[in-house]
């Protein structure tokens, strides 16, 4: 893959202005592997190979088992693996992030609600909308993972 072009060079205070939006999440009350868990969860739906190798390393040096990485695409599947909070979060980064197919049913609103404070979930809601966003820079000019460096 070749990047085509560098978007953090050419439009620097655009990326700036993602970071403090990144930044005011990591100082949000919701826990930092949940919101990884979110955001590699948005990057596998998106298929973003530099988010999902960058979010993989972050879970992972931040102590979530690889046993548990691996089974974040059928967390639905992985029994009590996965916390209440974190089937919330995961489903609600699910549904957020396939708006145009899902139009976020009432019922997973309800849900999410269920496990989160209001101001949890328009953090949460925040980070998934950041997450999308970097995944389409990301993608549109082919940003090479870590990984195939």
């Amino acid at each position: 893959m070749t990047q085509r072009l560098n978007y953090a060079t050419i439009a620097p205070v655009g990326v700036k202005t993602l970071g403090g939006v990144y930044a005011y999440i990591a100082q949000s009350n919701l826990p930092a592997q949940l919101v990884n868990q979110v955001y590699l969860r948005v990057s596998q739906i998106n298929g973003c190979a530099y988010c999902i190798d960058m979010h993989s390393r972050d879970l992972l040096k931040g102590g979530l088992a690889v046993e548990k990485l691996v089974l974040i695409p059928a967390w639905r599947e992985a029994g009590s693996l996965f916390d209440s909070r974190e089937r919330a979060a995961l489903a609600w980064a699910e549904t957020v992030t396939r708006v145009a197919d899902t139009a976020i049913p009432d019922g997973e609103f309800e849900s999410a609600s269920a496990a989160f404070s209001e101001k949890e979930l328009a953090d949460l809601t925040i980070a998934i909308g950041l997450m999308n966003a970097y995944n389409r820079l990301a993608i549109g000019f082919r940003t090479p993972p870590k990984a195939a460096s």
